[in-house]
């Protein structure tokens, strides 16, 4: 019996995913987005209200550094699970106008 055959069927499975699978991905890569939004936000308001202060300059460059650094990466997330979120929408919004076809 091969992987894509079922003990009741002989016939083999259909491997494409359907809309439900799409919907899925596309709220759970909303939901990760939504968070990534928040804590980039708070990140922003944080970094804003406690500013570093070293007196050695090398240390306040690096501090600055780090800063920038995860604000940067906290966006990135942010813009990549919404655009993902995007693409999965705009997949199962195509597939519930092909499927009849």
């Amino acid at each position: 019996m091969t992987e894509a055959t079922t003990p009741e069927s002989p016939e083999p499975r259909d491997p494409r995913k359907g809309p439900l699978s799409f919907l899925s991905g596309a709220l759970t890569a909303g939901l990760l987005a939504w968070l990534a939004l928040g804590l980039s936000r708070r990140m922003v308001v944080y970094f804003a209200v406690h500013p570093p202060h070293y007196s050695s300059p090398i240390a306040q460059n690096i501090a600055v550094t780090l800063k920038t650094l995860l604000v940067g990466l906290s966006f990135l997330a942010t813009f990549s699970s919404g655009f993902v979120a995007l693409g999965l929408t705009l997949v199962f919004l195509r597939s519930l106008f092909t499927a009849a076809e």
